[in-house]
């Protein structure tokens, strides 16, 4: 068995079509539509809202976070952004904004590029980009890149209209010190550090709350329920518990409202309806796959014949988890389930009696005093494994790690004085070694999510009616979006990743003409609420006239 990885799968992307293509470099992708329609108009008005001072308070998808990354451009075409266009047609004031410094995006700390102490990688990076098929890192396109956006030394000054922070869960857009740099990165945002100025301990609230604003909109709660679903449920960032979501939730719709103002929320979609958790497929392990196919075709005798001693353990304890892998057909990758009754001690005691292993393990060249250690080492990596299902969620940064060596367990195996090459055929992710939790959403943790989800949802709606706010639906919009598509302006927009001209390269947050179609219905639910016109009179914007991408070369 040969020390090979399976991280080839840029077919999943290749074969799209539809991709808008770049006629200048330096400029965002974008096309348009001509409305040849003569029909007179009503002019616009506002209905019963007082549009002169409006403040957007949320998260990522305020911001305007765009293909992993905040930057200019993603800013300028931010949802609220597209909305203070059109309401400074009815007395707005300037709309500003805590622009970065350049459309690279990502963040550093005094000069400095911010990495994960556990992981060695580099967090705040800049932005993801295509050349028409995978996402890539734009260092991976133009080279090496340095963020110039510095939230230690070169802020900008507020106040600031758009109060979006990236990150941010309910609570801690009414957290003091959230924005205090002395509190990084236990208990800080670096984009709201940016925001704070010479009021460091001042939430995101406080600071909102200081413009006097007479019309805002609210979307907030995503991030409660989507740092678990990104990180595969792996407990590392837990679903906010429900006391703590209503009573953030109640205490900014009391504050916003308090001196008279007006506004317009919208509620959490479902993450299984975005590309992030339905782009990588379950049974990635394609022996048709013109690019890795043939080197997991020569394997596939000898994974067989490994995991046939697992599965007649499996046949008599839980034939639900027998592992096989076809030389025809895609195949299912192999994963951990904290769910499943652990064996390891089961399968440890049988393989270590059983003289087809003794066999087995000697045929890798090991002698039979290798017998014990072996058999150990394969409860423990296989005491809860099996292959994956189509009821199984892969998050979109496992197709990098799907067929890669783990360098974790490839040391761990050198030291119990395995070879090389056996080290890291037993090391394969998703192959030989079962792909853990971060990687995979469970069944189990999307009735989870599913569960938090609607309860916040019910609790955002009840808050919205009892204050007498416009209300968007945004999870049945991306619901729908997921299934049909959601047609604007002559345009189609489907969750496809690249393709689909609504969500952005990460998976999660929208492009600009995503952007641009949301706030399209918040203009639609103001005219519903307080008597504006904006489609009536012609005021929705024109999502052809917004990117789906943006150049490599955009700077």
């Amino acid at each position: 068995m040969k020390n090979t990885t399976y991280t080839k799968y840029t077919w999943l992307f290749v074969l799209l079509i539809g991709f808008v293509s770049c006629n200048d470099p330096e400029d965002v992708l974008a096309d348009f539509n001509i409305d040849a329609s003569t029909e007179t108009l009503p002019s616009l008005t506002s209905g019963s809202v007082d549009f002169s001072t409006y403040v957007a308070i949320g998260n990522s998808l305020t911001a305007g976070f765009t293909d992993n990354a905040l930057f200019i451009a993603s800013q300028e075409n931010s949802m609220p952004n597209i909305l203070s266009q059109k309401f400074q047609s009815l007395g707005a004031g300037t709309f500003t904004q805590p622009l970065m410094n350049d459309n690279f995006g990502g963040l550093i700390l005094g000069g400095n590029i911010v990495y994960d102490p556990d992981t060695g990688e580099q967090l705040l990076a800049p932005r993801l980009v295509t050349t028409g098929g995978a996402p890539l890192a734009l260092t991976d396109v133009i080279g090496d890149v340095t963020p110039t956006t510095d939230f230690l030394l070169n802020n900008p000054t507020g106040p600031f209209n758009n109060m979006g922070v990236p990150g941010a869960k309910s609570f801690h857009i009414i957290a003091p010190g959230y924005g205090n740099i002395t509190n990084f990165p236990a208990a800080a945002n670096p984009y709201f550090i940016r925001m704070t100025g010479s009021t460091p301990d001042a939430s995101v609230l406080e600071l909102a709350m200081a413009q006097n604003p007479t019309f805002f909109t609210l979307w907030a709660g995503n991030n409660d329920v989507l740092g678990y679903a990104t990180t595969g449920g792996d407990g590392s960032d837990p679903i906010t518990d429900e006391t703590t979501f209503n009573f953030a939730i109640n205490t900014l719709i009391t504050s916003l409202t308090s001196n008279g103002a007006k506004g317009v929320m919208a509620n959490i979609p479902y993450v299984t309806d975005i590309p992030h958790f339905t782009t990588v497929p379950y049974n990635a392990l394609d022996p048709t796959d013109e690019d890795s196919g043939a080197d997991l075709v020569a394997q596939i005798p000898t994974l067989n014949t490994v995991y046939g001693a697992l599965n007649q353990i499996f046949s008599v304890l839980d034939p639900s988890r027998i592992i096989t892998f076809s030389e025809t057909e895609a195949n299912g990758v192999v994963i951990r389930d904290e769910t499943l009754t652990d064996l390891s001690m089961q399968i440890t005691a049988a393989l270590s009696t059983s003289d087809s292993f003794s066999l087995f393990v000697q045929s890798l060249g090991l002698s039979e005093s290798f017998v014990p250690l072996v058999a150990t080492l394969m409860g423990n990596y296989y005491g809860q494994a099996r292959q994956a299902t189509e009821s199984d969620l892969f998050v979109l940064p496992s197709s990098s790690v799907i067929g890669e060596v783990n360098t974790t367990s490839y040391a761990t195996l050198l030291g119990y004085n395995l070879s090389p090459e056996l080290a890291a055929q037993f090391s394969v992710e998703g192959i030989t070694l079962p792909l853990e939790d971060k990687w995979v959403l469970l069944p189990s943790e999307q009735e989870d999510i599913k569960i938090a989800t609607d309860l916040f949802n019910a609790t955002l709606k009840t808050a919205a009616d009892n204050a007498g706010l416009a209300f968007v639906d945004a999870n049945a919009l991306l619901s729908e979006l997921a299934t049909t598509g959601l047609a604007s302006d002559n345009f189609i927009l489907t969750s496809n990743l690249v393709t689909g001209g609504a969500f952005s390269l990460d998976g999660v947050h929208l492009t600009a003409r995503g952007y641009a179609y949301i706030a399209n219905e918040f203009m639609k639910a103001i005219d519903i609420t307080y008597g504006s016109n904006f489609e009536a009179s012609g005021n929705l914007v024109d999502i052809g006239n917004y990117p789906t991408n943006y150049s490599p070369l955009l700077q």
